[in-house]
């Protein structure tokens, strides 16, 4: 299906539109990427500096030309504006306009560009937070599968089967890798992403993504793990001495330089202090993680049961978590070896829908196509 109700001399008018677009809407995802973690609305209140407060004007939301004309500061407070802000607006206007090139006017181009507008939020949302949230992964299913409509049955099966397939072949890989591990080996949002890239791009592009995903992240994991001494972002900050919860610094007189030690104990308190303090019992090493499924629990009758069975293979956290003293879910802080993989499957994904010919230029067709290459 193509679009020809345009003449020849208004296409470069067209693609200039399609790029402002693109850099509107990346303003917009600024404030999905800012908010949706933090469980606020992406409506109301308006955009605002995060520091101050200072409400914006309408000049200084302006994609790029505002960030550009304020020198990255905020005209409120003065603090600088992060540059990822225009970062993510170029981005968002260069990828549609890639899409553009991959697809033409055609209706092709329509899943294109709202596959990047799922895709950039949740990138960056999972570099910094290490979440990929419902809110964007659920409705991207359905839009993927929605938006194969207009292009037969045959498409829409296509879609519903790469969403199905993505996602239980993750839920199957997570499983297989906490059994191997005796840990999470996946994280709990990646499947829901690559039911989503499923559901844009087919069952057949998975094999592709789930490739050049792997081997994208484990080079760079690598190359910043030998650089930095660490593969991803940090996580929760560490705590420095005079924070809340810190270790007290030693005392003056554990110093080197500090104060003289008291004269020694005599007589009794010696002997007292002489007498080696009693050994105090090891410490039990933690039971290894296991899986209760809440199907299996004592005293559930069986229609429950029946009705559980489902939800728990396909749902279920897989290990359950650990709990605290308060019986709560500990919060999990990423490791220096940890590296979200969620953008990783968005970059692939990206890479397998933009360059599908290449790929079947440069590569052998037997190839090309297992990694999701088209004509």
């Amino acid at each position: 299906m193509t679009f020809t109700y345009a003449p020849g001399w208004a296409e470069p008018l067209f693609i200039l539109f399609l790029f402002i677009l693109g850099l509107c809407i990346g303003s917009f995802l600024n404030v999905v990427i800012a908010r949706v973690p933090e469980g606020l609305s992406i409506v109301r209140p308006g955009s605002r500096c995060p520091k101050c407060g200072h409400v914006l004007s309408w000049y200084e939301n302006i994609p790029v030309l505002s960030w550009l004309g304020l020198r990255g500061r905020c005209r409120g407070c003065g603090m600088p504006i992060s540059p990822r802000y225009v970062l993510v607006e170029l981005l968002t206007g260069l990828l549609f306009l890639a899409c553009l090139k991959r697809f033409d006017w055609t209706y092709a181009l329509v899943p294109a560009l709202v596959l990047v507008f799922l895709l950039v939020p949740l990138t960056f949302i999972d570099l910094e937070h290490w979440i990929l949230p419902f809110s964007l992964t659920l409705p991207g299913i359905a839009a993927g599968v929605l938006l194969a409509i207009p292009q037969g049955s045959e498409a829409v099966a296509r879609a519903g089967l790469g969403a199905a397939v993505g996602f239980l072949g993750f839920r199957l890989m997570e499983y297989v890798g906490w059994r191997a591990f005796k840990r999470e080996a996946l994280g709990g949002g990646d499947k829901f992403l690559v039911a989503l890239l499923g559901a844009f791009l087919g069952w057949h592009s998975l094999l592709g993504i789930l490739f050049f995903s792997s081997l994208q992240g484990s080079i760079v994991g690598v190359a910043l793990l030998a650089l930095t001494g660490r593969a991803g972002p940090r996580g929760a900050p560490q705590q420095s001495a005079g924070e809340p919860g810190a270790a007290a610094p030693p005392p003056e007189e554990a110093v080197s330089g500090g104060a003289a030690p008291p004269h020694p104990p005599q007589g009794p308190e010696a002997d007292a202090a002489l007498t080696p303090a009693p050994e105090a019992p090891a410490e039990e090493e933690a039971p290894d993680p296991t899986m209760t499924w809440d199907f299996t629990k004592p005293g559930l009758p069986l229609w429950k049961r029946v009705v559980l069975v489902p939800w728990c293979l396909l749902f279920q956290p897989i290990p359950d978590a650990e709990l605290d003293e308060a019986g709560e879910e500990e919060e999990w802080v990423p490791g220096p070896t940890n590296i979200p993989f969620g953008p990783w499957l968005a970059l692939a994904g990206l890479e397998v829908m933009l360059l599908g010919p290449w790929l079947m230029r440069v590569l052998p067709v037997e190839v090309a196509l297992m990694l999701g290459g088209t004509r």
